[in-house]
């Protein structure tokens, strides 16, 4: 895993002036922490159909009850639905082996969520659209991790979507080796901590479905499977209640070799995240130390422990 990750993303959050004013939304959790591990794939949409810049905003109007198209703001001639669709399509058919993909929220080309749509005569409009790259984006490939720029200075969504691209990333290498049933029993295995913390129902089915891998006759038709379900619980946020379910979980591996004194510290510890009093980093840390004294095979190759490289600051106040 020393590649780069690669990751598509807005051609304005890396600081490109692709804006319909000329300007960016530089996202500076991308350029300057991601970085030095991913490669983007920097994409602008409405640059790429022809639109300049300067150029007039574009907007989503509703023109059927399930059909929008993609307009100009300032309500003169020509519709750019189309050619917008025609690109998406072409632009988008080798992303499969991407990772992850950030995009410029509230776009109406590339907007996540809640994107404004406008009534034909442009005096309503209410928050429920997806820009037409993005929705594009998301039917071909919809186990691919995606995220706003605005939601990536949530903490929570900020960790979420980088254990996702890290996670798919060392699944798409597997598949770049060579798949093996041996191979990708050990890949779940690996992550069997991680989603645990996610989710216990959706890790118990999903475990139940790994039990079917020799049932398979083609391993790339379970790869698809798998991975799609893989990245279904992954985009479920981990949380408190879950992570301290996990950490005491991993305290039981340790209950012969601990004196009492170590125990309580430990035990004090999960406590405090448990009451949001202490990181998820505080506890995660004892278990290192814990784990380099005292080694455990399954324990060392969680990757619970090391979802994604130290010097990315996560975990700090979650």
């Amino acid at each position: 895993m020393q590649k780069k990750i690669p990751v598509g993303i807005s051609a304005c959050l890396l600081g490109e002036p692709v804006r319909f004013d000329g300007g960016h939304k530089r996202l500076p959790f991308a350029v300057e922490e991601l970085s030095p591990w991913v490669r983007f794939e920097p994409v602008c949409p409405e640059m790429a159909i022809g639109l300049p810049v300067p150029r007039p905003a574009l907007r989503l109007v509703k023109v059927a009850e399930d059909e929008v198209a993609l307009r100009f703001s300032d309500g003169r001639e020509g519709d750019l639905t189309q050619a917008m669709r025609e690109f998406s399509a072409q632009r988008i058919a080798p992303f499969e082996t991407l990772c992850g993909y950030i995009v410029c929220a509230k776009s109406p080309s590339c907007g996540m969520e809640r994107v404004r749509i406008y009534e034909a005569d442009g005096k309503n409009n209410r928050k429920a659209g997806r820009g037409i790259y993005t929705e594009a984006l998301m039917a071909r490939f919809p186990w691919l991790p995606v995220e706003e720029d605005g939601r990536l200075h949530d903490p929570v969504l900020r960790e979420n979507f980088v254990e996702r691209i890290y996670a798919l990333h060392e699944l798409n290498s597997l598949r770049e080796e060579g798949l093996t049933r041996g191979k990708l029993i050990a890949y779940h295995s690996r992550y069997k901590l991680s989603l645990l913390a996610h989710s216990q129902p959706d890790y118990r089915e999903l475990g139940r479905f790994v039990a079917t891998l020799h049932e398979w006759e083609s391993l790339d038709a379970w790869f698809i499977a798998y991975r799609q379900r893989l990245m279904n619980l992954l985009s479920i946020p981990a949380t408190r209640r879950n992570h301290t379910n996990v950490l005491m979980h991993v305290q039981g591996y340790f209950r012969k070799q601990l004196n009492s004194r170590q125990r309580q510290e430990l035990s004090t510890l999960i406590e405090g995240y448990r009451l949001a009093t202490q990181p998820l980093l505080a506890p995660v840390t004892l278990l290192k130390h814990y784990m380099a004294e005292f080694p455990d095979t399954y324990l060392a190759t969680q990757r619970y422990f090391d979802p994604w490289p130290e010097a990315l600051r996560l975990r700090y106040g979650s």
